[in-house]
């Protein structure tokens, strides 16, 4: 009996020092140097730059000779979206840009908010910073810094920003908002040297809202946006004050998820699965296998050589926006591959579409943008990060047409303290962008959540 006793105890003890240990982890960094050549002596220069998107029409007539000598090609019959961007419609989409897409009134959207420039960690940082006009009487404006991903921008949040900043309902939580382009994206400069990762991000924008006056925010992402900020919660979680995310992958499968994928579908309710998660989920082998090989050509291309094409990409506008506008076609829904125009506008407008393509194309980013995929996968899927848990209270909105889908019996392997979980009514990839309405109602259920606490 006593043996069993002292078994038990140090069992007890032996787990409850991983617990801690594991919950104690904090990520790692050193501080970088991204600019070109050597670092200068002295301090950094932390000014804060007004800044405006600006265009000519020598850029214009520029873009327009350009496309103007595209090749067109014919596209295969009856092969709708499954061979990429249906050459047909591409020539509608070409020619919408050429004679009716108007670039400056875009310029104009473009400024509606205030954007900014400071330079940390050797380049130019790019980033909107929109406060409310009106804090109710009693309430304090909520800082939340929202990240993009690729083939993302900054624009991404523009129709989600206002229902934030001025929201109609009295009792809804205002919030300041700050929308950075990740390095190397739109108008943030491209590091100069290898290695910039998301965790490289991740503390030049903790930098970034600490420079801005926030000893502690929240911070909202998806694609590559929601790594980078639940890299900033994993770096400084004391600072991290809520982390929301509308995509949660898991790098490495634990045992209970390769039971789940097993059993889930006949057992659903031992692991917690509702309908959601197991049309989600299963069949596995489609949709964990096939429709992951489907849609991830380009990140095999973009973490291996991604100069090679992105050359190709800078110079020629209809390439650069065939590649990026496919994404925004099936990334959306899955089941899009299956128009002849790819269901490219069901959700979005060409004039949205196209503004996110410019950004890439005036401000050349490009390359740099897919060079960020081998910077993060190009020396494995194991980095240190993905072994650190994530403790702050995390708030995760799944929707049901993203591209991975996660349980919240998945995602609790990494957020250790998921405090909101939404499986949300439709919506795809690019979330903000396609449903701001529900992306700002999940963002407001959250924080009230933790603010409640």
């Amino acid at each position: 009996m006593f043996t069993a006793v002292l078994v038990g105890i140090v069992l007890g003890g032996l787990i409850y020092f991983l617990v801690q240990r594991n919950k104690n982890q904090v990520l790692k960094v050193e501080d970088g140097w991204w600019g070109a050549g050597a670092p200068p002596d002295g301090e950094e220069d932390d000014t804060i730059r007004p800044f405006k998107v600006n265009t000519s029409d020598e850029e214009l007539e520029d873009l327009h000779r350009r496309i103007d000598q595209t090749r067109p090609v014919a596209a295969l019959e009856d092969s709708q979206f499954h061979y990429g961007f249906n050459s047909q419609y591409l020539e509608k989409v070409i020619s919408y840009w050429r004679n009716d897409f108007n670039w400056k009134s875009q310029v104009d959207k473009l400024n509606q908010f205030p954007h900014f420039k400071t330079t940390i960690e050797g380049i130019d940082i790019h980033y909107l910073h929109v406060k409310p006009k009106k804090v109710p009487q009693g309430k304090t404006a909520i800082p939340l810094i929202m990240v993009h991903g690729w083939p993302g921008s900054f624009y991404e949040f523009y129709r989600l920003i206002p229902l934030l900043t001025e929201p109609s309902n009295p009792d809804d939580l205002v919030f300041e908002v700050v929308c950075p382009s990740i390095p190397g994206y739109g108008f943030s400069e491209a590091p100069h040297k290898k290695g910039f990762n998301t965790v490289s991000a991740a503390n030049i924008f903790v930098k970034l809202m600490k420079r801005l006056g926030f000893q502690q925010f929240y911070a909202q992402g998806g694609d590559w946006g929601s790594l980078i900020t639940t890299n900033m919660a994993q770096l400084e979680p004391q600072t991290v004050k809520g982390l929301h995310v509308n995509f949660a992958p898991i790098a490495k499968p634990s045992i209970q998820m390769i039971l789940s994928m097993m059993f889930g579908r006949y057992f659903p309710n031992l692991f917690g699965f509702n309908d959601m998660d197991v049309k989600g989920v299963f069949p596995c082998k489609e949709k964990m296998l096939v429709n992951v090989l489907k849609e991830s050509g380009y990140m095999h291309i973009q973490a291996t050589k991604p100069d090679t094409v992105g050359r190709g990409l800078n110079d020629s506008p209809v390439g650069l926006a065939t590649y990026i506008l496919e994404k925004f076609s099936t990334w959306t829904k899955g089941e899009f591959r299956n128009l002849e125009d790819g269901g490219l506008t069901r959700k979005f407008s060409l004039d949205d579409l196209l503004t996110n393509v410019m950004i890439y194309w005036v401000s050349e980013c490009i390359i740099p943008s897919m060079r960020f995929y081998k910077e993060n996968l190009g020396k494995g899927l194991n980095p240190p990060h993905t072994k650190i848990p994530v403790v702050v209270p995390t708030g995760i909105a799944c929707f049901p047409d993203e591209l991975v889908y996660t349980p919240e019996l998945w995602a609790k392997k990494k957020f250790h303290n998921i405090v909101s979980f939404s499986h949300m009514a439709r919506g795809g990839h690019f979330a903000a962008m396609e449903e701001p309405q529900l992306m700002a109602e999940d963002i407001q259920k959250f924080t009230k959540i933790v603010e409640k606490k």
